[in-house]
C-alpha cells in the first residue's frame, strides 16, 4: 500500500509554473502546475545536460528547459523528438486541493542521479 505525503496546495504551485520539493538524498523533485490544473511530478533535471527543469516555462503539457530549451513531456519526463532521453516522474496525488507524493518514491527513486559537474579543465591542456 502506497504510503503518501503531504507536500503543499494546489494554489501553491504558480499556474504555468513550478514548485521544487527537497529531499534528504538526491536531487529536488519538481512539482508543475498546467493551466488545467494537473499537478505533475518530475526529478529536477533536464535528461539533456541536467539544467534545473523547475525554472523552464511550462506550456500545454510540456516543460521547456531553461538551458537549451529541450521540451520535456510532463505526464512521462520524455523529451519531445528529435531530442530523445527522460527524466524520472513521481506519483502524484491530489485530494482536497492538497498535493501528495508517494513517500517511498521521495526516498528512493532516482537519488543516484547527479546534475553534471560545470567548470574549468582538471588536467593541464598543455603539453
Amino acid at each position: 500500500m502506497t504510503k503518501w505525503t503531504s507536500i503543499c496546495r494546489t494554489d501553491e504551485i504558480p499556474e504555468l509554473g513550478a514548485r521544487r520539493v527537497a529531499r534528504e538524498r538526491g536531487l529536488d523533485v519538481a512539482l508543475f502546475r498546467t493551466s488545467a490544473g494537473t499537478i505533475h511530478a518530475l526529478l529536477d533535471r533536464c535528461p539533456h545536460k541536467g539544467g534545473p527543469l523547475s525554472q523552464g516555462l511550462v506550456f500545454g503539457t510540456s516543460v521547456a528547459c531553461p538551458l537549451h530549451n529541450w521540451t520535456i513531456q510532463l505526464v512521462d519526463g520524455h523529451a519531445t523528438a528529435p531530442d530523445e532521453g527522460s527524466t524520472p516522474c513521481f506519483s502524484v496525488k491530489v485530494e482536497d486541493g492538497e498535493v501528495f507524493l508517494d513517500a517511498d518514491e521521495l526516498e528512493h527513486h532516482a537519488t543516484d542521479l547527479s546534475r553534471p559537474t560545470a567548470g574549468p579543465c582538471r588536467h593541464s591542456c598543455h603539453s
